[in-house]
């Protein structure tokens, strides 16, 4: 029995002996391509995945084997190799994302923020970074101040990224949608906007609430009133998203497309108290510039419909004059093609929703087609 154990053992040393010079000798393989001549992006990222395949078959091995080992080594070396590589091709913005991303599941939060620094240094206009920066400081740090910062900025140095300015409004609208949900704020009247932009952004009171000291008795009553101050403010009642709309309006010359987009956008956020004022000032800003065109028809009729529960009787009170208004809209539109293909992008889907009525589907199903051969499609 001894012997059998002293045999197993030796297996084992030998068996991990083994592998350990496997691992070197891929490691210096690694090592001689990157500082070779021609050595490019996808070497350096070839290898940081093979370290991290090793490095996460590293630790389910101490899981199992309940040994005490530290992350720190293997954790080190990834993000030398990482920090070689943006440095030797810091035009790449692939090799900055696979950094970024590392030092995030690391939980490394110092490096993180050097390395995000870093490349928004490096590369300034490129506006998916930015998007990146906010989304971060918004979504993991619960940081909006930070997060409209990053948006600022970028626009700045990517004025004419169409992307900057809908996913500057959309975060607007997650960090309203998201606020109003955790202090259970319900609908409240709307607020007179406010024009400019750059000062709205840097009013950052219109995130703070000031509460009043209390005694106990009047807990509540002051807690109303403190909701009522945050449900005023520009940040909450829709005033910044609406000026980010107007801002983006005058930097494309008014483009239809582009109002469509936010149009969009802002419609998916519906249950917001706010959205309504928002929809009703894209649309209306659509009538100014396109009253005639297929777009500005198609969110004309659609704009009743948004945040009405498809499940309820109020939804049966807006289809019926839905549908005359796209009769009427088809009968006066001078691109019925267009027009139609817009509509049933909105339309069809209610056709198949489970929340609606079978009578009800059979009707929006006949409109359709009624608008399908008025356009000879």
């Amino acid at each position: 029995m001894f012997a059998i154990s002293i045999s197993y053992n030796l297996t084992s040393l030998t068996n991990a002996q083994e592998e350990i010079t496997a691992i070197a000798s891929k490691r210096s393989d690694f090592e001689h391509v990157l500082n070779a001549r021609g050595s490019q992006p996808s070497d350096y990222a070839k290898y940081v995945e093979y370290e991290m395949n090793l490095d996460s078959l590293r630790r389910k091995r101490v899981r199992r084997l309940r040994v005490k080992a530290t992350a720190h080594t293997g954790q080190k070396h990834i993000f030398s190799i990482l920090d070689r590589a943006t440095r030797k091709f810091h035009g790449d913005v692939g090799l900055w994302m696979q950094y970024a991303e590392f030092a995030r599941s690391q939980k490394s939060n110092r490096k993180f923020a050097r390395i995000l620094t870093d490349v928004l240094r490096m590369h300034p206009t490129k506006p998916e970074l930015w998007i990146y920066a906010a989304r971060y400081a918004i979504d993991v740090q619960s940081d909006p101040v930070a997060a409209r910062s990053y948006m600022k900025r970028g626009i700045r140095f990517c004025k004419n990224a169409t992307i900057m300015y809908l996913e500057f409004a959309k975060l607007e609208m997650t960090y309203i949608a998201t606020r109003r949900r955790i202090v259970g704020l319900g609908r409240k009247s709307a607020q007179p906007e406010e024009p400019d932009l750059e000062a709205k952004m840097d009013s950052l009171e219109a995130d703070m609430i000031a509460l009043p000291t209390t005694e106990v008795g009047n807990v509540n009553d002051d807690l109303e009133r403190a909701l009522e101050v945050l449900a005023s403010s520009p940040a909450m009642n829709g005033a910044i998203p609406i000026a980010i709309f107007d801002e983006a309006m005058r930097q494309f010359s008014n483009d239809a497309a582009l109002g469509e987009r936010f149009f969009d956008m802002f419609a998916g956020f519906a249950q917001a108290s706010c959205t309504p004022r928002i929809l009703d000032h894209v649309l209306g800003h659509l009538v100014t510039i396109s009253a005639s065109s297929a777009i500005t028809k198609s969110c004309s009729c659609r704009r009743p419909i948004i945040g009405v529960a498809l499940n309820s009787a109020d939804f049966l009170v807006v289809l019926r004059p839905i549908l005359k208004n796209i009769k009427a809209a088809m009968a006066d539109s001078t691109c019925k093609l267009q027009l139609v293909e817009k509509i049933s992008a909105w339309l069809s889907p209610l056709a198949t929703a489970v929340e609606v009525a079978s009578e009800v589907k059979i009707v929006i199903s006949a409109t359709l087609k009624q608008l399908f051969k008025e356009a000879n499609i």
